[in-house]
């Protein structure tokens, strides 16, 4: 993880028409970000049009970062906005499309008996909001307030969100290894 003044001040210099300082947050931010939509979408390349999306917008609305202010937060909150849209969006378009979902027979995914899931088929039970934070809270590292001024919620509710996702994760890795 990079340090916060790092990021802050690459983004200073981006506001100031530093374009490698952009380079450079982009680079060392991409994976992270990729991360947080790769566990909330279904395919990667939904995950790659969303962050790809993100960068455009971080672009328009560069100029209303405050020089001071942790960086990440402000980058999560407008990543956040993104992927509701994004499920905005494809709720309408799956309002249209549905007669054609049910013309289709496709059989259902047979789950492989693995014993290792990947963070993603990990976290892809929990409600969204508990995946949410879970994912900026241990794979992104951010703090309780941090999440908190990200998803626009107050740090109480942060934690119990992670509490309950921890503990439905507990359950989880307790019945996939037979322990209780």
């Amino acid at each position: 993880m990079h340090p916060d003044g790092e990021l802050d001040a690459l983004m200073v210099r981006y506001q100031q028409g530093d374009f490698a300082a952009a380079t450079a947050l982009i680079q060392r931010l991409s994976p992270q970000l990729h991360r947080f939509f790769a566990v909330q979408v279904v395919s990667r390349t939904s995950a790659d049009d969303l962050l790809q999306e993100t960068w455009l917008r971080i672009h328009e609305v560069r100029h209303t970062y405050r020089s001071g202010e942790p960086m990440l937060p402000w980058l999560y909150a407008i990543a956040r906005h993104i992927r509701v849209d994004h499920y905005r969006k494809a709720g309408r378009t799956s309002a249209r499309e549905q007669s054609l979902d049910e013309t289709r027979e496709m059989p259902a995914p047979r789950a492989a008996p693995a014993t290792k899931l990947t963070i993603e088929e990990m976290l892809a039970p929990l409600p969204d909001s508990q995946r949410e934070v879970v994912q900026l809270l241990k794979i992104s590292g951010m703090s309780l307030e941090e999440v908190a001024r990200a998803t626009s919620s107050s740090v109480g509710s942060v934690k119990q969100k992670a509490f309950r996702a921890y503990e439905k994760l507990r359950e989880r890795l307790g019945k996939m290894g037979g322990a209780s």
